[in-house]
């Protein structure tokens, strides 16, 4: 028991990838693939903060969050090959759902938290509204501008709009990861006169205990991503047994796969680390879109697959009202228990009008 307990974060890993492959046969059963998937998260969250502590912020979250949404990244691409034109709004509906999750859900639980425990919280607002603004853009530009151009019909942008749009979504997401992690990287760093994590002032690991923690949080992630693919049918079993619509399985897929990250921001703001949380989710939803779109505009484009980005209506005053409130709940570089609630009255709503349409 002591040897699991010191070790378990690196066993965790290597079970999950057992379990995984131990699935094919068909003899492992469900519970089983979910504890496995979850001990994977916890232990990919102790290896990001193992990383992150020692190349510090704001590098430790944003390799977490390019890790996760390479990794999603693939498993959208492989099911868009597999799937062809059942697959047409697959790249639209995990995007925002990641978006909606993060910005209202993630946010929302990470601001409420961290309210009921020190009352209020500040940040850096100037690496925030930089962050937001980016989302604005890139959200809009992928998911609500498809709906109004004319050289297609329906929510889809012609060929040559869609090659522009990637490029021009990849672009503004390199520019801001150059603005994040060099040129303006003090935007994004925590206040250290608030920091109340005593981890923080701990001497920091090793190179060789980094690297194999770089190697194990890589293998964790790609533990989750692979069982929650595995747990997809169950999930629709479900899903459909409840008479929910399909569009909820892809919301729970999301989640899964975004739960590392959402372990790591909420660990964060308990720990009075607000500005870590939103680095998180902020940077998520922001490597989400600037690397999935480009990526599934490519696939696209080069096998002929059609993809349909823009949203319904009522998704669009979903996203447009997130987008809004983020902006003016996050505007002052403080926030109290309200701000929590309202983003996560917005989250209940989308899931509940998911549900029932």
């Amino acid at each position: 028991m002591a040897f699991w307990q010191k070790h378990w974060t690196t066993a965790a890993p290597i079970v999950a990838w057992l379990t995984y492959l131990a699935s094919f046969s068909g003899v492992v059963p469900t519970l089983v693939l979910a504890a496995t998937l979850i001990a994977s998260v916890l232990a990919a969250v102790h290896h990001a903060e193992l990383v992150a502590h020692r190349v510090g912020e704001p590098f430790g979250t944003f390799l977490l969050a390019v890790a996760v949404t390479v990794i999603e990244l693939g498993l959208i691409v492989t099911l868009m090959s597999a799937g062809g034109e059942s697959a047409t709004t697959l790249a639209r509906d995990t995007v925002f759902a990641a978006v909606m999750i993060i910005l209202n859900g993630l946010v929302g639980v990470c601001i409420l938290i961290g309210a009921l425990r020190h009352k209020e919280q500040v940040f850096q607002q100037v690496g925030v509204s930089a962050s937001l603004a980016t989302i604005c853009a890139l959200t809009v530009l992928t998911l609500v501008l498809p709906n109004f151009t004319l050289s297609e019909a329906g929510p889809v942008y012609s060929t040559s709009q869609l090659a522009f749009v990637a490029v021009v979504s990849f672009l503004l997401y390199a520019t801001f990861v150059g603005v994040q992690t060099v040129r303006h990287r003090d935007y994004f760093l925590p206040d250290k006169a608030v920091v109340a994590d005593q981890e923080i002032h701990a001497a920091p690991p090793s190179n060789a205990r980094t690297a194999a923690s770089g190697i194990l949080l890589v293998l964790c992630l790609g533990a989750v991503v692979l069982l929650a693919k595995t747990l997809a049918p169950a999930i629709e079993g479900a899903v459909s047994a409840a008479g929910a619509p399909r569009a909820i399985v892809g919301v729970i897929i999301a989640a899964l796969v975004l739960l590392p990250e959402g372990v790591a921001a909420l660990r964060a703001a308990l720990a009075n680390r607000l500005q870590t949380s939103l680095n998180l989710g902020l940077g998520s939803a922001l490597a989400t879109i600037g690397l999935t779109i480009p990526a599934v505009a490519a696939l696209s484009l080069v096998m002929g697959l059609p993809i349909a980005l823009g949203l319904d209506t009522k998704s669009v005053v979903l996203l447009l009202l997130t987008l809004i409130v983020s902006t003016l709940t996050l505007g002052t570089g403080r926030t109290t228990v309200l701000q929590g609630a309202v983003h996560l009255v917005i989250f209940a709503v989308y899931l509940f009008t998911t549900i029932v349409p």
